[in-house]
């Protein structure tokens, strides 16, 4: 025999139970989230003229080059041309190379292709090649774009085809991560464009 007060219990406890069952029912299934990145402030863009000549350089050229970069010979050798523009708060630094021409014009695109490019097949998910042709600045050359987990996303070379040849090559001292670093890169190639577009050749 069931008691009143043994009633009211239960049916409080039906309650409850219904309730609980009913929010339970109702609970959405957990959704995994997409991976986040930490946010990269960047700077406002401006630029500042290369005049082929520093301290330890001198160079028959000349272009514009990020205010946020340094030009450093450090990890370089400005004996044999080479010199690079660092973005110390970014991690990535545009390694630069400028060579004399001296009838070896296809030697060095073809040494070219192989450091820059032809190491990074491989690791690359596409390589997209833009040909670069500016008649009255005497600049004809290519523009890499490599996607894809590659340690380094932009490379380029131009030449007069007779005295004057540079290439270059945008590394970030970091893992390879195209999802990660894309603002960054596409940050910069607009830079390493820049450069480009600005470059002047000089007579020796």
């Amino acid at each position: 025999m069931i008691m009143p007060g043994q009633i009211k219990s239960r049916i409080v406890l039906f309650l409850i139970l219904t309730v609980v069952s009913g929010l339970s029912g109702c609970r959405k299934a957990p959704v995994p989230k997409p991976r986040a990145y930490f946010r990269i402030d960047l700077p406002a863009k401006g630029y500042v003229v290369f005049s082929g000549m520093d301290d330890s350089l001198k160079l028959p050229l000349k272009f514009e080059y990020p205010k946020y970069g340094v030009i450093s010979t450090n990890s370089g050798n400005p004996e044999q041309g080479w010199f690079n523009i660092e973005f110390p708060g970014y991690r990535a630094s545009l390694h630069l190379t400028y060579k004399d021409v001296r009838g070896d014009l296809e030697e060095l695109v073809e040494q070219t292709y192989t450091m820059n490019v032809k190491n990074h097949i491989t690791k690359a998910d596409a390589i997209n090649e833009q040909v670069i042709i500016d008649p009255e600045k005497r600049i004809f050359g290519i523009f890499y774009d490599l996607k894809g987990n590659t340690a380094t996303a932009v490379q380029f070379y131009v030449t007069d085809s007779a005295e004057h040849y540079l290439r270059g090559s945008l590394y970030f001292e970091s893992e390879p991560n195209a999802d990660s670093l894309a603002p960054v890169i596409d940050f910069f190639r607009e830079d390493v464009v820049h450069l480009i577009e600005t470059l002047e050749w000089k007579r020796k």
